[in-house]
């Protein structure tokens, strides 16, 4: 009798739904039996008649190796003289015998590239890694009170080689390229658009076959482990965007899996996501619970990620979520909330966190769902961090506004603050924004060319200033002026335009002064971090406030004027007496400003104001921002 990988041990757990490991025994795995070294395969198909593997090494004959059913419906085979890079699918007949089909491995570590939608044997122990230092000190780059700067990438768009048919760079030609460029404009993390296997380049990676395997398209699991390793030698942190919350109805995929909905609802009701066409996982039943926390445990484990962020987390927490009356079912207690996924967000999140307490769980959540980033023993999901979506909204619409209105719009500008710590708040400008006719961040902004580049450089250094952790979308930190498009290459030509060169020069010393200076980081999530010094002078379009650090001189002021006038003789009250340094100024010559400014620092005038003892008289640039210091407080 063949000896099975999974122990009556591991099958209960995987019923149960807390094997964490799964991926451990599930999939194809390097094995030895009686002297003979081969695959060990196992996969779950409790509702199939017939499981068979197929592949390039019994040329996809479905009568050749067919496995042996065990308990908790996973079924199971040895095939011997096959290795890493074999092909293989498995060929499931359902128990009425109507439904036969080839299906990918759930839990296979490698994918053939599109079109194709084979599995491919692989050894994850296959890589060396050179990333100790930055493993031993991550939690101290991934922590609440830490500078976090995220640049989100779309591998697949970044960088192409034009005079080589418009190709993507492999995985390891961008390594290099990424972490050079990365590090120079001073992010501290890169996020990657869904880097799992998907058949269609269109979905950017959120329409997924193959949730343990990284895109074949770029190269290896291997040279996917170089990447990161590579980024981490580099000092620079790793997030991917990770999806839960739904999956393609490609028949290779996991829909109907063995002629029954296995990993989805079986009423579509419950079952099916419209705005998007795709299936929605059961999260009630444990073999599914269990398939996605061992998913999320898996890129930490063996890819030494950095953090995930969550894909649409307000369509897994609501019944509702995109449909019309009588289109979903409600709860057992007559409401919309979807008390399943409730449950499987808080049980990933205590997962990960205990097994990996060093790393970052994001939440992509739009909605006002109360607690998304508190302990699950205070009653929240237990996230990390959740993406701050109504301050992107509210500053998108602000920006827009020709800045002679702007003055009727000022509370879209302050209104954050009332929630700002409600929340461990990550404030993103990401790839939604600048598709599907958005425009891009640059031609969001009203006025001519100058002006344009102006308001941008006002809002980044707005988004540096405001708490809360930041990101970035790839081509925003120069100013693209077409929408993101996934089938192309980065504008990067239009860094030889000294406006373009001018705006990333901005980005790269808002990153610098944000890491540098800890008033801007340490109390990020803390209302003793920041103070309004001036949120009420709409009139003008300007605001005022500080952000405080742990010691009394560790301060710093931001002003920003929201219209194309200088304001000469702009007085703002301050609580320390002497010379404030001016740390920045977004309308410096060196970033394409006019440079309206301080002459480089002022000192105090003793004359109380805005309920402090001291007064500031500035000169205010135009659409512009200028952060100050206190002349005795360096960078800390």
């Amino acid at each position: 009798m063949l000896q099975s990988n999974l122990s009556e041990f591991d099958l209960y757990l995987f019923a149960e739904g807390t094997h964490s490991r799964a991926y451990e025994k599930l999939g194809a795995h390097l094995s030895e039996k009686k002297g003979r070294r081969g695959v060990q395969f196992a996969v779950w198909a409790p509702n199939a008649e017939r499981v068979s593997i197929i592949g390039d090494f019994n040329h996809w004959n479905s009568s050749t190796d067919i496995m042996r059913p065990s308990s908790a419906g996973v079924w199971e085979s040895f095939i011997p003289d096959i290795g890493p890079g074999a092909a293989y699918k498995y060929h499931v007949v359902s128990r009425d015998r109507r439904y036969v089909v080839d299906k990918a491995d759930p839990y296979g570590f490698a994918a053939e590239i599109r079109p194709r939608t084979a599995s491919r044997v692989w050894d994850l122990q296959d890589y060396s890694w050179l990333d100790s230092s930055w493993m031993a000190n991550r939690a101290k780059n991934n922590s609440l009170n830490s500078p976090i700067s995220i640049y989100e990438v779309h591998l697949g768009s970044w960088r192409r080689v034009p005079d080589e048919g418009n190709r993507w760079l492999t995985y390891r030609e961008m390594a290099p390229l990424l972490a050079d460029y990365v590090h120079d404009a001073g992010f501290t993390h890169v996020e990657l658009l869904p880097v799992m296997e998907h058949p269609f380049d269109g979905s950017w990676g959120y329409q997924i076959i193959g949730y343990f395997a990284p895109t074949s398209r770029f190269g290896t699991p291997s040279d996917f482990m170089y990447l990161i390793d590579y980024l981490h030698q580099r000092g620079i942190g790793v997030i991917l965007d990770w999806v839960p919350a739904h999956f393609p109805k490609d028949e290779a995929g996991l829909g109907y899996f063995d002629g029954s909905h296995l990993y989805e609802h079986a009423d579509p009701k419950q079952g099916e996501q419209p705005d998007w066409n795709t299936f929605v996982f059961n999260y009630g039943r444990n073999e599914v619970q269990n398939f996605l926390i061992s998913n999320a445990l898996f890129w930490f484990d063996k890819y030494h990620v950095d953090g995930l962020r969550v894909d649409a987390v307000a369509s897994m927490l609501y019944l509702d979520y995109g449909k019309r009356e009588g289109e979903w079912i409600p709860n057992r207690f007559g409401g919309k909330e979807n008390l399943e996924a409730i449950h499987f967000l808080r049980a990933v999140n205590e997962r990960v966190y205990e097994t990996f307490p060093d790393v970052m769980m994001i939440a992509e959540e739009s909605t006002a769902w109360p607690q998304v980033s508190r302990p699950i023993y205070l009653g929240g999901l237990g996230f990390g961090f959740k993406w701050n979506m109504g301050w992107m909204h509210d500053m998108l619409d602000y920006m827009s506004q020709d800045p002679i209105l702007r003055s009727y719009h000022h509370n879209q500008i302050t209104f954050s603050l009332i929630y700002a710590f409600t929340e461990n708040f990550v404030l993103p400008f990401s790839h939604d924004e600048v598709v599907y006719g958005k425009g891009s961040m640059l031609r969001k902004m009203p006025g001519d060319e100058w002006q344009r580049f102006a308001n941008l450089r006002l809002l980044y250094g707005y988004m540096f200033g405001h708490p809360g952790k930041k990101l970035l979308f790839m081509g925003d930190e120069f100013g693209q002026w077409s929408e993101w498009d996934h089938e192309a290459s980065l504008e990067w030509e239009l860094l030889k335009n000294p406006l373009h060169a001018g705006l990333l020069r901005w980005v790269r010393d808002l990153n610098t002064l944000y890491r540098g200076q800890s008033s801007l980081h340490d109390f990020d999530f803390n209302a003793a971090g920041f103070e309004w010094v001036d949120c009420k002078d709409s009139q003008r379009s300007v605001i005022s406030f500080l952000r405080r650090g742990t010691s009394a001189d560790d301060q710093t002021l931001f002003v920003c004027n929201f219209t194309p006038v200088v304001r000469e003789n702009y007085r703002v009250g301050v609580p320390l007496e002497g010379a404030w340094r001016e740390a920045l100024n977004s309308d410096a010559p060196l970033y394409g400003g006019s440079g309206q400014g301080n002459f480089g620092g002022l000192a105090t005038i003793p004359l109380p104001m805005h309920a402090r003892p001291f007064t500031l008289n500035l000169r205010l640039p135009p659409l512009g921002i200028v952060a100050f210091h206190p002349e005795s407080h360096g960078a800390r």
